[in-house]
Parts: C-alpha cells; structure tokens; sequence
C-alpha cells in the first residue's frame, strides 16, 4: 500500500485563546503510525475543516465584542393565588393591567374577567387584544383590567347538575356551577375591586362550557356583569335544558354579544335560539348582537369574536 503523508508538511491555526499560533507537522503524525489510506484521508480533513471553522469563530469572538447587556422576564401583569372558602381550594388570576397603570393614582379602570383565562389558554391572546383595541389611536374600547381565571376543572365549574346519564358517565365531576357563580360574586369581584383601582363597569368572556356558564350567569343573575360576550355556547348540555329557562324580563342595561363558528347544527343551532331568546328582553339592536363566523370553527372562533364583540358592545357606550 502506497504511504504518504496526510498533511502538507506544516500547517497554521489560530488558537483564539491565547492568539498564538501552533504548527503540526506530518512527520509527527507519521511518527504516529498513520498510514494515508482514503477513509483515513477523509476523517483527518474533517478534523481539519472543523479545526479552522473553530479557529475562525473565535476569532470573529475577539473582533466583536458581546452585544447583551442585560436581561430580564417581560411581564404584563401580575400572577395571584388567593384561597376560596366557598370553592374549598386555591385558585390562580392572571391579571393584565394597563400601561401606566399606578395603585396611587385615582384613575379607575372597567374590568373584563375571563373564564379559561390560564396562560395556556385564553388569558395571553385576549389581553392583546384589550391592550391593542385601547391604543388611543384605536380606541375600540377604554383601558381595561383583564382578570383571567385560570382553571382547575372546567367541566366541573362550568356546568349545572344534568340528569343525562351519559354526560354523567362522561364528565364525572360535573355539576358545580352554581358554586362557581358564587365565588365569581361573593368573593372574586369584591377582591378584585378592593384590590384595584376598578370602576363600576364589569365584562364577562366565556367560551365553549365557558360561553354555557355566561349563558347562565346571563340568565339566572345578570346583575353580576354589565356586558356578556358569550361564544360558541355548549348549550347542548343537559339536553339543551337551559334554553328552556326564561331570561329575566328587563335586560336593558345589558350589553350583550353571541358569536358562533361553522361548528355542526347543534351549536349553530343553540346559539341562534339563545340570541332569540333574548330579543324581547334586550330589544335594542346596538345591545344586543348575533354573529355567524363562517370562515371560523370552534376551536378558533374567540379571538375574532372578541375583536368584532369589543368593537360592536363599547362603540355604543
């Protein structure tokens, strides 16, 4: 087999540490009993090229200096866990506050709660959407606080008992709605106003079970919220049984906004009959709104909804 050596007779690389340079000679390699064969040829040019990339590198690391000069978390808000007597158990409000925002100043501020509002879920998106739509030059709504109530079991919370024993045998847990509605009102919001510099006008966001449970707060206690943004209802429950509950007569002080996807018969169906519904409680038509999203399915009908909901509900306040 022919022998010859695998590196031309020196070779130069920059050690960037100590900018030094070291020389290797084939005669040491040869030394080595390395013999040039093909694959061998070709691991050693491998090593090679990684050598002088690496040496080119941190010869760029010299010649720039290092650009960061600090870091820290970006946050919009606050994170508070606060304990519920009524529900037995802690519970987490992610909390967005407006720009400028200051516990000593005597500016108050509307306060939107919104159910699914984990930071996983719904709480990030619909705080955008308050923070853009409150931009002077956008002025859809007024600078608002967003309380996000994040979830510790959504089918539980947001459903009334059902006596359907397949929804039984399905969600278990089911059936705590009426407690829910009771920490929102006895504990939450007296929290929340103590706590922040709020003002009387309150707005609630729910979809999917939470648009069910704003439907019934809607329905059963309407006094607890100012404006109701109700989207992609599960009315279906308990076998569509809450539309067969009759809303309170007097809705007129409300402000409300049902939206639903191309989501199936059912729900299209269910949400339709819900704004129907309450027609005759809440004639005025800048009031009270409908509004088919067809290019838009259940999983992303929200964040439309909520954009066409904010322009449509405090444009006529």
């Amino acid at each position: 087999m022919r022998q010859n050596h695998i590196l031309p007779k020196w070779l130069w690389f920059r050690d960037y540490n100590s900018f030094g340079f070291i020389i290797i000679k084939s005669s040491f390699l040869l030394n080595l009993g390395f013999l040039r064969t093909e694959k061998v040829e070709m691991k050693i040019n491998q090593i090679v090229l990684a050598l002088v990339l690496s040496c080119c590198f941190g010869t760029l690391l010299a010649q720039h200096p290092e650009i960061l000069k600090s870091k820290a978390p970006f946050a919009i808000g606050e994170i508070l866990e606060i304990h519920s007597k009524i529900l037995d158990e802690n519970r987490i409000l992610n909390i967005y506050l407006p720009q400028g925002y200051s516990p000593d100043s005597a500016k108050t501020y509307p306060v939107i709660y919104l159910l699914d509002g984990s930071k996983d879920e719904d709480f990030i998106h619909i705080a955008g959407l308050v923070q853009f739509g409150s931009f002077s030059w956008i002025n859809m709504l007024p600078e608002s606080i967003v309380v996000g109530i994040a979830n510790i079991d959504r089918e539980r919370d947001f459903t009334y008992p059902t006596n359907n024993p397949k929804l039984k045998e399905d969600f278990p847990t089911t059936g705590s709605s009426a407690k829910f509605i009771q920490f929102i009102a006895s504990e939450l919001q007296p929290y929340i106003d103590q706590a922040y510099n709020t003002r009387a006008s309150k707005t609630l966001i729910g979809q999917s079970l939470g648009g069910l449970l704003a439907s019934e707060i809607l329905l059963k206690h309407p006094e607890m919220f100012d404006n109701y943004i109700i989207v992609s209802p599960s009315l279906w429950w308990d076998d569509e049984s809450l539309l067969k509950f009759a809303p309170l007569p007097n809705l007129s002080e409300k402000s409300i906004y049902v939206a639903v996807g191309k989501e199936g018969e059912i729900m299209e169906r269910t949400a339709k009959e819900l704004y129907e519904k309450l027609k005759p409680a809440q004639p005025d038509t800048n009031k009270l709104h409908f509004r088919f999203l067809e290019a838009h399915n259940h999983g992303d009908a929200l964040h439309q909804a909520v954009y066409y909901a904010f322009e449509s509900l405090f444009k006529a306040q």
